[in-house]
């Protein structure tokens, strides 16, 4: 299994023959899911005693399942969140496999996580947050929010009157689903406050103080969002900084999609207040077009996470000695092992510039905004809201929930795009509507009248 031989070096050749004709292609094939009895049937049984060998493996992988598959790069994919990974940082995500290098601790892997804290470093730099600040890569935005929650706690903890209390955040309605499920994780409670806009400083403020003794004794952490998934919402940061402050509360920043348009010239106001919290949450498998999976959390004092996140053992403490003294990521965040996920962002970083970066998450943003205008002089369309970073609310009037539907299911089996409804509260309940997400700088204007059309 582990000899190298003719068959393995053809099925390398075909791997890589493989990559290249992916990595080239601007417009992949829009896939579509099928049933799982569709796909048995199609590919048959392929785990075996004995094994059906490399290339018939493969094969079955690139003329059939990867087809019922949606390419988060393609330009017409506009649901959620998409990504738009450079090629440099897919042909260095193969790299980091390829290297087999344990990123949880410097004497392993010193080289890439040298790299890792390099990228880390501008993260960090575009916060704004000062010195000490600094982070470590993740699988995504629900481990950091929850690393980052579990330093809060049990910074909070260490006050001995709080060690058999269950504690209490708050957060706004409009939060990601993720701080809600790993409130149940840490086993604290979730307070909301209600807004389908950005949450104030003065909103949150107002719903501490409604608090009674008992219940405001139980609050160790404040949760805002920049930029939220729906509609790319920011909360009112330095509001919500100077409740923490007076409050004496943790300040955590949820960032996850958001985050990336920190490099933006023309939106990085909107972020003000930032730097002043104690951990924050960007996702560069997002906005900063690294591939599948790579988050990353961000503290303002990296001790207080180390406390909360260093596992012992007695076969870890040769991995702590002074001899194989460097940083150690496993040591502020959930996970042991860990791959560097941070590396193709690294190499993408080095290759390009930051500069460039920047032009891409721009393009995004100007993305939206074309797509505002062109709804507005649209007969049959209209604006939900106005362009928030990338993100477009719009309606198709005359429409329901069914038509939204039928719609969005009608446009990807032709494999054309994938753009999906989502909802929005009003006065009246929640309507329907549809969203659009600009990742990708390979969509064009012509994508997004050519999908407006589509409407009818």
């Amino acid at each position: 299994m582990h000899d190298i031989d003719i068959e393995m070096v053809e099925m390398t050749l075909d791997v890589v023959k493989y990559a290249i004709n992916r990595i080239t292609k601007t417009n992949p094939e829009l896939g579509k899911p099928k049933t799982e009895a569709e796909l048995r049937t199609l590919v048959g049984e392929t785990v075996t005693n004995k094994g059906i060998g490399g290339e018939k493996a493969f094969e079955l992988f690139r003329d059939v399942l990867v087809k019922a598959t949606v390419p988060i790069d393609h330009p017409r994919h506009l649901a959620s969140v998409p990504a738009a990974p450079t090629r440099a940082a897919i042909l260095f995500d193969l790299v980091t496999s390829a290297s087999s290098i344990h990123g949880a601790y410097w004497m392993e892997g010193a080289g890439g996580i040298f790299c890792e804290n390099e990228a880390m470093q501008w993260l960090v730099s575009l916060t704004g947050m000062p010195a000490p600040a600094f982070g470590v890569f993740t699988s995504g935005g629900t481990a950091a929010n929850l690393s980052a929650l579990v330093a809060a706690r049990e910074k909070w903890r260490k006050d001995p009157k709080n060690r058999n209390v269950k504690g209490l955040m708050i957060t706004s309605s409009g939060a990601h689903s993720s701080i809600k499920a790993m409130a149940k994780v840490i086993d604290v409670d979730v307070l909301l406050v209600e807004t389908e806009d950005a949450m104030s400083g003065l909103a949150l403020q107002k719903v501490i103080n409604g608090l009674d003794t008992s219940e405001r004794a139980r609050v160790f952490a404040i949760v805002a969002t920049g930029g939220t998934t729906n509609a790319g919402i920011i909360d009112a940061l330095s509001g919500v900084a100077e409740v923490c402050e007076r409050e004496q509360l943790w300040f955590h920043v949820d960032a996850a999609y958001g985050g990336g348009a920190l490099a933006a010239k023309s939106v990085r106001h909107l972020f003000n207040g930032i730097e002043r919290a104690d951990s924050v949450t960007i996702d560069p498998h997002k906005w900063l077009f690294s591939p599948y999976d790579c988050g990353a959390v961000i503290y303002r004092n990296p001790e207080e996470a180390k406390e909360a996140h260093s596992q012992e053992g007695s076969y870890l403490e040769i991995f702590k000695d002074e001899g194989a003294h460097g940083f150690n990521p496993s040591d502020y965040q959930i996970q042991l092992t860990r791959r560097l996920r941070g590396l193709p962002l690294w190499y993408s970083l080095a290759t390009h510039g930051t500069e460039k970066y920047a032009w891409a998450v721009e393009e995004g943003i100007k993305l939206a905004n074309i797509a505002g205008k062109l709804i507005t002089e649209h007969p049959l369309l209209e604006l939900v809201r106005e362009p928030s970073l990338s993100c477009v609310l719009y309606r198709r009037k005359g429409w329901t929930p069914n038509d939204y539907r039928n719609w969005t299911y009608e446009n990807h089996e032709a494999g054309f795009a994938l753009v999906t409804p989502t909802k929005w509260k009003t006065s009246d309940g929640y309507e329907t509507v549809s969203r659009f997400c600009f990742i990708n700088p390979d969509t064009t204007k012509q994508d997004i009248i050519a999908i407006l059309n589509s409407m009818g």
